[in-house]
């Protein structure tokens, strides 16, 4: 029944990310709910089952079905210049599973590891985005990529990081966990 239940969640996580990177926030520069949904899988399942969960919801947008942000789909969008940061996620995932084994499962040790985890998905995903944006347009400085991609998320993205903490640690005390 404990591996039923854990591929249930795992899949609902999937869809949870699907679903939110559909919601898009209107502000000078826009963002969508994933990392909020993102970070709550990670933090509600734990590492193992919260990589796999992003890993599924990665699978089937590359595969065309169009659940990434804006409705999008395809390996254009998870290889592309801003695909890092996706990809990032389950770096995030593996970050916030070790720290949570090294710390354990208390909540000042969830909130590190989950701000952890955002600190490796920004460091990936700029890496990736100045290799791309190179590649196909010429060199690009670190303070400029972060100031394009970092510096307008880091508020929204802690904001989501909070909710989802919020979020998981309720939600762990009235679903059963894995």
């Amino acid at each position: 029944m404990r591996n039923t239940r854990k591929i249930v969640y795992t899949a609902m996580f999937a869809v949870l990310m699907a679903v939110c990177s559909w919601i898009s926030i209107p502000t000078a520069i826009p963002f969508t709910m994933q990392t909020f949904a993102v970070f709550l899988a990670l933090n509600y399942l734990g590492g193992k089952s919260g990589v796999i969960s992003v890993m599924v919801y990665q699978l089937l947008g590359l595969i065309g079905l169009p659940v990434y942000a804006n409705g999008t789909s395809g390996a254009g969008m998870l290889f592309g210049s801003t695909g890092g940061y996706m990809i990032g996620w389950i770096f995030s995932g593996l970050t916030m599973w070790l720290l949570e084994h090294a710390l354990g499962h208390r909540p000042w040790a969830q909130a590190v590891s989950m701000i952890a985890g955002l600190f490796v998905c920004y460091a990936l995903g700029t890496a990736w985005y100045m290799a791309v944006y190179a590649s196909n347009t010429g060199p690009i400085g670190l303070w400029t990529a972060i100031s394009w991609c970092v510096l307008p998320f880091v508020i929204p993205d802690i904001l989501k990081l909070g909710l989802a903490f919020l979020i998981g640690k309720r939600l762990k005390q009235i679903v059963k966990p894995l």
